[in-house]
C-alpha cells in the first residue's frame, strides 16, 4: 500500500554521494526543508579518490574543511607525469600557481569521505534516509512533483516536493526516463583498476602526489593514487574496444597484467606489493544530459554528466554542480518560481567549465606536447594550470584554444613527455 506524507519537504534529493549531499546541504543552509534519499547504507565503496584544489571552495561553504584538515586522508600537493619510457617528471606543486591553503588538497578513500558528507548534510539539517530507493520521479505532465519510494521493509509511499535534485549517479533516473543521455563520441574510454598494500611511494611532501603513467604503446594510462593506511589505488584507461575486444582472455585480471606489463614506470613500483582488493571494470562512461533542469527538477553531478578521470576532475565537479544547483533551486523557491528556466540558470556556465576540462583531456589523448606548447606560449602556463586545478570558470581560458589549433596545424614534434609533464 502506497502512502502519502503529509508534510511535505520543500525539496528531494536523490542520492547520498557528493552532488547530491553538497545541493542537500547548502540548501538546508539556507533554511529550506530538505529530504535526502540513498539506497545503500553508507559506508559504501565508490571510485574516484583524487581531490584538485578548486574542491576548496565548495568544502568551504560546506563546512567541513576542519574534518578534513583533521582527517587521516593522505595531503595532495602535487601531481607528476611518467611517459611511455618510464621517465619521471619534476613534480609539479600547486601552491607555485596559487599560493593559498587551497592548493593543498587530499586524496580520499570516497567511502570514508562520502560518509563524511552525509553526516554533515545531517548536521546542518537534511533529513537523510539510508536503505530506501527512490522508485521512480513523479511528474505531473511536465513538472516534477515528487518520488516514490520503497522502504526496507517493503512499502511505498509517496514524497511530494516543490523540487526534485537528482544525483543517482550514473543510473540517473530523469536522465533515461526522459531520453537525455548523450553519449560522448570522442571519449570512448574505459577502465580496470585494483588496490594494493606496500606499493612504493614518495616521502614527505610528494608522498600524496597523484601521478599519471602512459603505457609504452601509449593506448592507455595507469592513475596511481596513494590512500592512507599503505593503500595505493592503481587503475588503467584506455579505449573501450582496446581493453575488452580482440584479447586472449577477457578476465579483468589478465586485462590488468597485460597493460601493467606495458607500463614500465609502473612495474617497479608494485613488485614488491600485495594485491588488497578485486578488480573492477567501468565502460564507456563519458556522457553528459542534453538539459540540466526542467520544471522541478535538476540534474546534479554523475546524474548530468562524467566526463574522464585524466585530471581528477569527477569530485570538483560534482561539488560545483551541486553548489550552482542549490543557489538556482534556492532562488526559485525563494521567487517561487521552480520553472525550466529558472533551475537551468547555473547550467551554461558550467556547462563552459566542463568543455574547458574536455578540452584538456581530448588533447591530451591525441597526444598534444603542452611541453612545446607551454615554451611557445609561456604566458598561458598560468591559463593551463587553472584548468588542471578546477578554476574553470574564466574566459580568459578561451584564450588558449586558438593557439593550441593552431601549433597542431603546424604539425607534431618530436617532444618525449606530451602530457603536461613540462607544464
Amino acid at each position: 500500500m502506497i502512502s502519502k506524507l503529509k508534510a511535505e519537504p520543500d525539496v528531494v534529493v536523490i542520492g547520498g554521494g557528493p552532488s547530491g549531499t553538497t545541493a542537500a546541504t547548502l540548501l538546508a543552509q539556507k533554511g529550506w526543508n530538505v529530504e535526502l534519499f540513498e539506497r545503500e547504507h553508507f559506508p559504501r565503496f565508490h571510485i574516484g579518490e583524487s581531490l584538485i584544489p578548486h574542491t576548496y571552495w565548495v568544502l568551504e561553504r560546506l563546512n567541513i574543511l576542519k574534518k578534513m584538515k583533521s582527517s587521516q586522508f593522505i595531503r595532495k600537493y602535487s601531481v607528476q607525469f611518467v611517459n611511455q619510457k618510464g621517465r619521471l617528471s619534476e613534480p609539479f606543486y600547486f601552491v607555485d600557481h596559487e599560493p593559498h591553503e587551497s592548493s593543498q588538497t587530499w586524496q580520499v578513500r570516497r567511502s570514508e569521505f562520502d560518509h563524511m558528507m552525509l553526516d554533515n548534510a545531517r548536521e546542518h539539517g537534511v533529513t537523510v534516509h539510508e536503505g530506501v530507493r527512490v522508485l521512480e520521479v513523479l511528474f505531473e505532465g511536465t513538472r516534477a512533483v515528487g518520488v516514490r519510494i520503497k522502504e526496507e521493509d517493503g512499502s511505498e509511499r509517496e514524497v511530494r516536493s516543490k523540487v526534485v535534485i537528482d544525483a543517482s549517479g550514473q543510473s540517473s533516473m530523469i536522465i533515461d526516463r526522459l531520453g537525455l543521455r548523450e553519449w560522448d563520441p570522442i571519449l570512448k574510454k574505459a577502465a580496470v583498476w585494483t588496490y594494493w598494500k606496500g606499493a612504493y611511494r614518495d616521502t614527505g611532501k610528494d608522498e600524496g602526489a597523484t601521478i599519471v603513467m602512459q603505457t609504452d604503446n601509449k593506448q592507455g594510462w595507469f592513475w596511481y593514487i596513494p590512500l592512507h593506511d599503505d593503500i595505493l589505488s592503481v587503475g588503467v584507461v584506455a579505449g573501450f574496444d582496446y581493453l575488452f575486444k580482440n584479447r586472449n582472455s577477457k578476465e579483468l585480471e589478465d586485462i590488468y597484467f597485460e597493460e601493467v606489463a606495458r607500463c614500465p614506470g609502473l612495474q617497479p613500483r608494485i613488485k614488491d606489493a600485495e594485491r588488497c582488493d578485486v578488480f573492477r571494470a567501468q565502460k564507456e562512461y563519458s556522457y553528459r544530459a542534453k538539459q540540466a533542469a526542467g520544471d522541478g527538477w535538476t540534474l546534479v553531478g554523475d546524474a548530468f554528466g562524467f566526463l574522464d578521470p585524466l585530471y581528477s576532475s569527477g569530485v570538483l565537479l560534482a561539488l560545483v554542480s551541486g553548489a550552482r544547483a542549490a543557489d538556482a533551486v534556492a532562488d526559485g523557491l525563494a521567487a517561487g518560481d521552480t520553472s525550466e528556466k529558472a533551475l537551468r540558470a547555473w547550467e551554461p556556465d558550467y556547462l563552459k567549465a566542463m568543455d574547458r576540462m574536455r578540452r584538456l583531456v581530448c588533447e591530451f589523448y591525441d597526444g598534444f606536447s603542452f611541453g612545446r606548447f607551454i615554451r611557445k606560449h609561456p604566458e598561458k602556463k598560468g591559463l593551463v594550470t587553472d584548468v588542471l586545478i578546477g578554476n574553470l570558470f574564466k574566459d580568459e581560458l578561451d584564450e588558449l584554444w586558438p593557439l593550441m589549433d593552431q601549433m597542431r596545424a603546424e604539425g607534431p614534434s618530436e617532444d618525449p613527455m606530451p602530457a603536461l609533464a613540462s607544464v
